[in-house]
């Protein structure tokens, strides 16, 4: 991508960062994707190299082992390995969420004792809200803790979680109705707890079973889970935040995040799109000339590309807009949302491109066209990133009559 998708502003040390990942990328991620998905597997050579690189620790503070970089850095690299291969950015994205609402909402002993360990990459970190009947309705959680002596005992069933299998500590909302009389508003009777457990599938602690890996049409070679809760105790002190009732904002908080890191996702496929149509379109001759100089082509191309540009500048100033401390729900919705979309339709018209080849497993597009309705669900579908936005638009644009 020789202009592409720049970003203004970056630091030496940023751009040394981003130059490490691309080059990572080129050489250890883009050349052996496509052959890994096919086979749904887990990328561990590619998890270790990530690993080396200290990448699970980018956003984690220096005093715990991380590097302790900005959120614009982070999405960045999220770019950049999505371009390679969405389903290695996953990976990151969940353990970075947990990593995040432990430095944000953690008490100073749950910080002490999971993120050194996080940083390194020791402990994998993925987390857990929607359940089988629930879709976008966080509210009718029906998962449930109860109290009892120095422990809680957490029933009930979770679903779609990324990493579900391969992650050793799990951040799991369900509802607490311990200290929230009857009446109380279903969001303010809601835990995070900071599970435990060992990395497989069946019962990987007492009360604890992750049945195995859910079959998708994209999304392959990241294990995505559900979570079964059954007598499952849990020690007091791995309540995030040591508080109850605050699951809710801390998970909404670290969803925030996520929809910059999904709309970075979203860029970074679509860059990835882009550059095998382009490249396809200068290779492949018909009527006598290659297809790119047929104007139809050119007019793809140029809507693609203003597309990719168009999307990364969302996602940079939402993920600029984190950084300064300032509430970013609208720009990381907006940004979520166009990047999704945006994402769909450059992948498309690539495809498109490809003509025949695309529908080839052969042809690295078809990975891409499984691998992008993803983006549309991930971290909120279309419909509440728009209620999101428009509720925000009606707050900052109130009609003083």
């Amino acid at each position: 991508m020789a202009r592409l998708a720049r970003t203004a502003g970056l630091t030496d040390v940023q751009q040394e960062i981003l130059s490490t990942v691309r080059d990572f990328v080129d050489k250890e991620i883009i050349p052996v994707a496509t052959e890994l998905e096919h086979r749904d597997e887990y990328p561990q050579q590619i998890v270790d190299g990530l690993k080396e690189l200290g990448l699970f620790g980018l956003m984690i503070p220096e005093e715990y082992g991380g590097l302790g970089e900005s959120l614009l850095t982070y999405a960045l690299c999220v770019e950049e390995i999505a371009r390679g291969w969405m389903s290695v950015s996953g990976i990151i994205n969940t353990h970075f969420i947990v990593a995040y609402m432990l430095k944000q909402h953690g008490t100073q002993e749950q910080k002490e004792h999971f993120l050194p360990r996080m940083a390194a990459g020791d402990i994998r970190g993925a987390f857990s809200m929607s359940e089988p009947g629930l879709g976008s309705d966080v509210s009718a959680i029906t998962s449930k803790a109860v109290k009892d002596g120095d422990e809680y005992v957490l029933n009930g069933q979770k679903m779609w979680l990324t990493n579900g299998g391969t992650s050793s500590l799990v951040a799991v909302l369900v509802r607490s109705d311990e200290g929230h009389p009857e009446g109380t508003a279903p969001h303010k009777s809601m835990t995070t707890f900071l599970v435990e457990k060992e990395p497989g599938f069946g019962e990987v602690r007492p009360g604890l079973t992750i049945p195995g890996k859910i079959d998708k049409m994209g999304y392959k070679g990241v294990d995505t889970t559900e979570l079964i809760m059954d007598g499952l105790r849990v020690p007091a002190d791995r309540v995030l935040g040591g508080v109850t009732g605050r699951g809710f904002y801390q998970m909404m908080d670290g969803v925030e995040v996520g929809r910059v890191n999904v709309a970075a996702r979203g860029c970074g496929v679509a860059q990835r799109a882009f550059e095998l149509g382009v490249q396809y379109a200068q290779q492949r001759h018909t009527f006598g000339k290659p297809i790119a100089q047929h104007q139809a082509i050119q007019f793809k191309l140029a809507e693609m590309a203003t597309k990719v540009e168009a999307a990364h500048a969302m996602m940079v100033n939402a993920a600029r807009k984190k950084d300064s401390g300032e509430r970013n729900d609208l720009e990381a919705g907006m940004a979520k949302y166009l990047a999704s979309e945006y994402c769909k339709e450059v992948v498309e018209d690539a495809f498109r491109i490809h003509g025949g080849y695309g529908f080839s497993k052969e042809y690295e597009i078809e990975r891409l066209y499984r691998e992008a309705p993803m983006l549309l669900i991930g971290e909120g579908t279309a419909e509440i990133q728009k209620m999101i936005i428009g509720r925000r638009l009606l707050e900052e644009y109130r009609f003083q009559g």
